[in-house]
């Protein structure tokens, strides 16, 4: 059995204070169900690919699976291309998460003194170019500001 302890890893690669709000583009390391009376959820680990400056940095969020968030995590497993045989029997095969690439919304909020993550919305990995920071900060060549 292996354990992950977020405070072991280097340094440079320790990304909750540093990976600011906006899009990136991730890949997904890992994800673990707990369960909890009212409020199961998977804690899904993220290794960072795009903004380039922020490449190998590791994210850490949760997505609920109580009745009423099903509908986040059926939109990040449909945007991050899930199997969709396993998906149509309503399983999760926390090893084919493993490996799933896709756009993730984030977002930092303060809730009783902690620093918490949010992951506010997905997109499919084939969006970056589209959606990507740097596409909105630089205007395409030829068009003009009115």
């Amino acid at each position: 059995m292996k354990r992950y302890f977020e405070s072991l890893r280097p340094a440079d690669h320790s990304a909750i204070n540093s990976v600011p709000d906006g899009l990136v583009l991730v890949r997904v390391q890992g994800a673990q169900y707990r369960w909890h009376t009212y409020k199961p959820y998977y804690v899904i680990r993220f290794a960072v690919l795009e903004p380039k400056q922020l490449a190998g940095c590791l994210i850490t969020g949760r997505l609920y699976c109580s009745t009423r968030a099903m509908w986040k995590l059926s939109w990040f497993l449909r945007d991050f291309g899930y199997d969709t045989e396993l998906l149509n029997k309503d399983e999760i095969d926390d090893k084919a998460l493993v490996g799933l690439k896709g756009i993730v919304k984030i977002s930092h909020v303060i809730v009783h003194g902690l620093s918490l993550l949010n992951l506010d919305g997905f997109a499919a990995a084939s969006r970056w170019e589209e959606l990507s920071p740097s596409s909105i900060a630089d205007p395409l060549p030829g068009s003009e500001v009115a």
